[in-house]
């Protein structure tokens, strides 16, 4: 007979001619030299060396394991004392009891919803996570579930996980911010035929997901569209002298118009602006032209009317003088003065009397 040793934590299938007779725990066990032992690590997983329906007749044997079975379409979460360890795929499969707590999580892969008992980290590691299906929605976000092409339900703010299967699932988010979105160098004709060149900026809110998302494609575009007919309608309602006085005005009446035809976009417009009006080429030329003409005129009426009034101040003059000979006097001597200043010397010809009567005038200066 031979001596044959199990250490702690292992056990021992015992065989003869190749046919398996019993189990030994650990302990010192004397057998016939015909006997083989297998010996097997109770930490692991226990692979049967023959067919496990004939290890299983052996009723103490079976007692020592833990059968699990896992379906087809199924997954089991193996867990080591609480501890996510593995994934077990559709199949039959043995441990041993007593010396590691094996728990277990079977989920029904058929299904797309995830009602089993599962943490989020589990749901994260990398050998459950090829089984998962995972969408993100952000703070700021609404989105609508689609199964199989069919709308499910509005899904707000989250992290959401499906199984994977064959099922389709799919989501459409929407942003919730208030956004912008802007109709740039648009070339529009004015009432009067005058080519112009407008950028327009609008900011809008979506109200409504099922509608954006569901009754619509490209609701965003949409919306463009709206605002780009709307605007080239009005625009060609005013001349181009108009259009620049009533911007504003011009505007709110877009964002009015636009409101009503919008609600089925599931959007809603918050305010509209023109940015800029620019005239193209030629047009642009002539009102430049138009420009300089006016503020010419403009200048030509102020220099008549300060010619005007500096006449009429000279006829009053004159009349007063002509009225008052000690004005008149007056005014002519303080000409004289004016022109006194300026001279410096006076050479005369003539007679005596012509330069002694000059002298007299001008002896005050001198």
């Amino acid at each position: 007979m031979k001596r044959v040793r199990i250490n702690a934590g292992k056990v021992g299938l015992v065989f003869r001619k190749g046919n398996y007779r019993n189990v030994i725990s650990a302990g010192t066990h004397w057998m016939w030299f015909t006997n083989r032992v297998f010996v097997f690590n109770m930490a692991k997983e226990f692979l049967a060396p023959i067919a496990i329906e004939l290890l299983l007749k052996d009723t103490e044997l079976e007692a020592m394991l833990e059968i699990i079975e896992v379906k087809d379409g199924n997954i089991a979460l193996r867990f080591e004392n609480d501890n996510f360890k593995d994934v077990l795929t559709a199949g039959r499969y043995f441990f041993w009891k007593g010396l590691i707590d094996h728990s277990y999580v079977i989920a029904d892969l058929n299904k797309i919803y995830i009602t089993e008992q599962i943490d989020k980290t589990t749901l994260g590691a990398y050998k459950v996570n090829q089984y998962v299906r995972m969408f993100e929605v952000a703070a700021y976000e609404k989105a609508v579930l689609i199964i199989d092409d069919k709308y499910e339900k509005t899904l707000g703010p989250g992290v959401y996980r499906f199984w994977k299967n064959s099922t389709s699932i799919k989501i459409a988010k929407a942003d919730l911010r208030m956004q912008q979105l802007e109709i740039a160098g648009q070339e529009l004709l004015t009432k009067d035929k005058a080519a112009i060149r407008m950028s327009l900026y609008a900011q809008y809110k979506v109200v409504d997901i099922e509608k954006a998302l569901l009754s619509n494609k490209d609701y965003e575009k949409q919306l463009y569209v709206a605002l780009q007919l709307v605007l080239r309608a009005y625009i060609g309602g005013y001349t181009l002298d108009e259009l620049l006085e009533q911007k504003e005005g011009i505007a709110n009446a877009v964002l009015e118009t636009v409101q009503k035809d919008i609600g089925k976009l599931g959007v809603s417009l918050l305010s509209i602006g023109i940015r800029d009006v620019i005239l193209t080429g030629e047009m642009k030329d002539i009102m430049n032209q138009v420009l300089v003409a006016q503020k010419r005129a403009q200048a030509n009426i102020i220099t008549r009317r300060e010619e005007t009034a500096s006449t009429r101040s000279l006829l009053n003059t004159a009349k007063l003088m002509e009225e008052n000979e000690m004005l008149f006097k007056l005014k002519e001597m303080e000409y004289v003065e004016k022109i006194a200043d300026k001279i410096g010397e006076i050479t005369v010809a003539g007679n005596g009397g012509m330069v002694k009567q000059l002298k007299e005038i001008f002896s005050v200066n001198k």
